[in-house]
């Protein structure tokens, strides 16, 4: 019999730069404990970093008075992460690919981060609602050798 593997971190941090570590710490451990290999670890990590750090920046223009939620659910198929804030929204869909020959040609930094949350994860779904809630959802399916796997058993 396999155990019910569902289930649910939460962490709540002021919306500050000096933050991220944190953040970081805290996915970068769970995605451990519930098996992915460091690569996928590393992936996790640096898209959620990614995601807070557009929420410091654009979605609270740096006030960091204001709080961003992050849930993890972890069930046997996936790590879903939920990044939620109620600050400014954007839309999703102006955004375009960024042209990486011509951004490295103008050695330009920053921008990237969607990009990057996109190319890391396996789904990366905005609900935004400016002023109310903005929620970004990114999951990590569990995989060996390309292929779909379940969570290890036993996690706690």
């Amino acid at each position: 019999m396999v155990p019910n593997l569902k289930k649910k971190y939460q962490l709540r941090i002021p919306s500050h730069a000096g933050n991220l570590e944190i953040v970081r710490e805290f996915v970068s451990r769970i995605a451990r404990k519930v098996g992915f290999n460091e690569d996928d670890v590393n992936k996790i990590e640096l898209a959620v970093d990614e995601a807070c750090t557009n929420v410091i920046k654009h979605a609270y223009s740096s006030d960091s008075k204001k709080p961003i939620e992050i849930a993890l659910k972890v069930d046997l198929e996936k790590l879903t992460v939920e990044i939620t804030d109620r600050g400014k929204g954007f839309n999703p869909k102006k955004l375009q690919r960024p042209d990486m020959k011509e951004y490295i040609a103008q050695m330009r930094v920053g921008g990237l981060g969607v990009y990057l949350m996109k190319t890391l994860m396996d789904e990366v779904v905005y609900n935004i609602q400016p002023g109310k809630r903005n929620q970004l959802r990114m999951v990590k399916y569990y995989t060996k050798d390309g292929e779909k796997k379940t969570a290890q058993v036993g996690v706690g």
